[in-house]
């Protein structure tokens, strides 16, 4: 029944379906003699234990109203279910109309729903459940962090639970590459270097597994990027020898192509890209021969498809604010993020918030940032959007011991006041992150 089973289960997340109810599943013991519950300590789940509890979620009360056939029964019953009519999930209930149940459903139950039979495993593991998701703006976001340089981990906000990816196969010179990672539809993309190439990891929500191959128009590394539903846009960074680049590219999850688009004005390298309002930014970085610090920032209009020019829209601080201070190439691309299409921007320097004037084209400090968002230079802070709130990683750390902890401020409640959602022991910082939004 479970053939080609990997999905992420969050385990000890008091779930609606853990209750006396339909999802009998819970209960089912499977012909390995394995219940459902049992086999996430199969290293195929690959899931971690969070010390914390949460409220139980209320997305599958939608399902408690639905009649499911009872599976304690015989094995002629079960084997009805696998091979019942795959437009048929619900007893009783048409396809559309099951696809709206299971598609308000939290994200963390997937996994158990994928248990009950072929056709849930099915769907689960396909993308019409994420289209009809997209459509119908329902959308849970979770950060996926690597701490190990091979390692990643998911952490969802909501349930305050971690789950951990399968481990990334690759060689050493990948492992101590410079890396960039993007998270676009169902999909996380880590961009890295073997040997003389580029190469780029796409780790896969559907199939819970790594795979490798794809390549962009014009590789490269240090680039900005940002996603907006199944698509992300790639601009700037430099190539092979190390020169900056003004080229960018549209990806697109769902068909896999890379589409060539305009050049901006101005090359650049170690720089960072948004959405705002459905245009794509890209803010500040470096570029010349002699690796300038870059204070504007450029917007692409997707329909136009022209690129514009805006000054002075990076974050960083010039003049006598960087005096004594560590050059622009040692230094993090600008953190930034973007919510409900208001730009803000984490200044590790000064260990302040600041947030962007549109209209007067200018920053504004609102706040400070977490008193434990330790940094070097920038690096190892993560700095991101998560839905209606920004996620503040980071951490202190000596001799190799240390931790995280993820912190967020929902900026329409008010001047930044950090919440603290996990903490988790690290010896390293964080190297990559990235938000799924899906």
């Amino acid at each position: 029944m479970l053939e080609d089973r990997s999905f992420l289960v969050s385990r000890d997340y008091q779930r609606t379906c853990e209750r006396e109810s339909i999802w009998a599943c819970m209960n089912y013991r499977l012909e390995n003699g394995k219940r459902a519950l049992e086999i996430e300590e199969e290293e195929e789940f690959n899931v971690r234990k969070s010390s914390k509890q949460s409220d139980p979620r209320d997305s599958t009360l939608l399902l408690h109203k639905v009649s499911l056939p009872p599976t304690d029964q015989s094995g002629s019953q079960r084997q009805a279910g696998d091979n019942s009519d795959s437009n048929s999930l619900f007893h009783g209930l048409d396809r559309d109309s099951s696809l709206h149940c299971i598609g308000r459903c939290s994200r963390a139950d997937y996994g158990y729903i994928a248990l009950w039979n072929r056709s849930f495993r099915s769907l689960v593991r396909s993308d019409e459940l994420y289209r009809f998701r997209r459509t119908n703006d329902i959308i849970e976001h979770w950060v996926y962090i690597s701490c190990n340089l091979l390692e990643w981990e998911a952490f969802d906000p909501n349930s305050r639970r971690w789950m951990r990816l399968p481990m990334m196969h690759s060689n050493e010179c990948f492992v101590f590459s410079d890396k960039e990672s993007l998270a676009v539809g169902t999909q996380l993309l880590v961009f890295g270097k073997e040997v003389m190439s580029n190469v780029i990891y796409k780790y896969s929500l559907l199939t819970n597994t790594w795979s490798s191959g794809m390549r962009m128009n014009d590789p490269r590394c240090l680039f900005g990027s940002a996603s907006f539903g199944e698509i992300a846009i790639v601009a700037g960074g430099c190539d092979s020898q190390g020169n900056a680049l003004n080229s960018a590219e549209m990806y697109n999850s769902e068909s896999g192509n890379w589409q060539t688009l305009p050049s901006m004005h101005k090359a650049r390298k170690m720089c960072s890209g948004v959405f705002i309002e459905k245009k794509f930014y890209v803010i500040g970085g470096v570029g010349g021969t002699d690796s300038k610090l870059l204070t504007c920032g450029e917007e692409y209009d997707m329909e136009t498809r022209i690129w514009t020019e805006i000054p002075n829209m990076s974050p960083v601080r010039t003049g006598a604010a960087r005096e004594n201070e560590v050059p622009a190439t040692a230094e993090a691309p600008p953190l930034v993020a973007v919510v409900e299409n208001e730009l803000y921007a984490a200044d590790y320097a000064s260990m302040e918030v600041r947030k962007y004037d549109k209209d007067r084209r200018e920053w504004v400090t609102v706040g400070r940032l977490p008193e434990r968002a330790a940094s070097m230079n920038g690096w190892g802070l993560a700095f991101r959007a998560c839905g209606h709130r920004l996620i503040c990683i980071g951490g202190p750390r000596s001799a190799g011991e240390g931790f995280i902890e993820v912190n967020s401020w929902v900026p329409s409640e008010g001047p930044p006041e950090w919440n603290l959602l996990d903490r988790k022991q690290s010896a390293s910082f964080v190297y990559n992150c990235a938000v799924m939004g899906c």
